[in-house]
C-alpha cells in the first residue's frame, strides 16, 4: 500500500502521528510551576499600616534605610502549565520552570498547602527573633518582639527578620544606622544558632529587589552562582553563611572596610 503513494504523500502521513502528539502535548497540563518575582517589604518599616517589627523591654533606634525581604510568586499546585508555558519561561529571564514536586508537596491540595506556608513562616519568625536575641545576648524574657507582615508563606525571610531586630535594637553597634542609609535586600532561612540556609528562586528575587530600588542582595554563599546568573545591572551581592557575617559585611559596608563577595 505505501508502496503506490508519492514520497511526499508519504512522508505527510507519517508525519501526522508525530503532529498530532505535539499538538496534544501543546495543550497537555505539565508537571511543571512557573515562577517569577514577587513582592518585598522593608521589615524595618510598616505592612498595611502596622509595624512590621515591634519591641518592647529594650531601647529602639530609628532607622533610615531599608531592609527588603524578597519573594517569588508561582503558579498554584493546580494551575495548569501546558508546553507552551515552558518554553515561554525557559527563553525569558524575569520567568522560571520549575519541576511542581520541588515547589509544593505531592498530594496536598492548595488550602492544605497555603496553610503549611503560614505554618512555616509562622515558625520562621519564632526562630529568627530567637537567634536575634541571642547575637544580641538579650533575655527573651524581658525582651519582647512581635513580628507582622500578612500574605507571605514559608521561611526564606528569616535572615531579613533577624537582621530587623538587630538594626533596630543595637544599630550598627557604634550609634549609627546598620543600614547605612542603604535599600539592601536579600533572602536565606535562618536558625536559632544563627546560621543561615538557601531557599531558591535568588535570581528572581534580585530582580525583585532592583525594582523595588534595592542596591545590594545579601545571598546564602551557597546559592551565590544562582544569584549571579541573572544578576540586574548596579545590584552589588554579598554572600553570607551566619547571622553575625550578616551583620560584619553590613557594617564593614558601612564603614567603607572589606566586604565579602561571591
Amino acid at each position: 500500500m505505501l508502496s503506490s503513494l508519492t514520497r511526499p504523500r508519504a512522508l505527510a502521513l507519517c508525519a501526522l502521528p508525530v503532529v498530532t502528539l505535539l499538538a496534544v502535548a501543546g495543550l497537555a497540563p505539565l508537571p511543571f510551576v512557573v515562577a517569577q518575582p514577587g513582592m518585598t517589604a522593608d521589615v524595618l518599616g510598616k505592612d498595611q499600616g502596622r509595624q512590621i517589627i515591634t519591641i518592647s523591654g529594650a531601647p529602639t533606634q530609628e532607622t533610615e534605610g531599608a531592609l527588603r525581604m524578597t519573594t517569588i510568586v508561582a503558579s498554584g499546585p493546580s494551575a495548569e502549565v501546558d508546553l507552551g508555558d515552558v518554553v515561554d519561561g525557559w527563553f525569558r529571564t524575569d520567568r522560571a520552570v520549575l519541576p511542581r514536586d520541588a515547589v509544593y508537596p505531592a498530594g496536598k491540595s492548595d488550602k492544605e498547602i497555603e496553610r503549611h506556608n503560614v505554618r512555616d513562616m509562622e515558625q520562621s519568625q519564632d526562630v529568627a527573633t530567637r537567634a536575634a536575641l541571642g547575637y544580641l545576648g538579650e533575655d527573651p524574657a524581658k525582651v519582647k518582639v512581635s513580628l507582622h507582615l500578612a500574605d507571605v508563606g514559608g521561611p526564606s525571610a528569616g535572615l531579613l527578620f533577624s537582621l530587623g531586630i538587630v538594626a533596630k535594637i543595637e544599630g550598627d553597634g557604634a550609634g549609627g544606622d546598620l543600614t547605612g542609609g542603604r535599600n539592601i535586600a536579600g533572602t536565606g532561612t535562618i536558625s536559632a544558632d544563627g546560621k543561615v540556609g538557601p531557599v531558591g528562586g535568588v535570581s528572581l528575587k534580585t530582580q525583585a529587589a532592583k525594582r523595588d530600588g534595592a542596591t545590594v542582595f545579601l545571598v546564602p554563599k551557597a546559592e551565590c552562582a544562582d544569584a549571579e546568573a541573572e544578576l540586574p545591572s548596579g545590584m552589588r551581592l554579598i554572600p553570607v553563611t551566619t547571622l553575625k557575617g550578616a551583620v560584619d559585611s553590613l557594617r564593614a559596608l558601612e564603614r567603607g572596610g572589606k566586604v565579602p563577595s561571591c
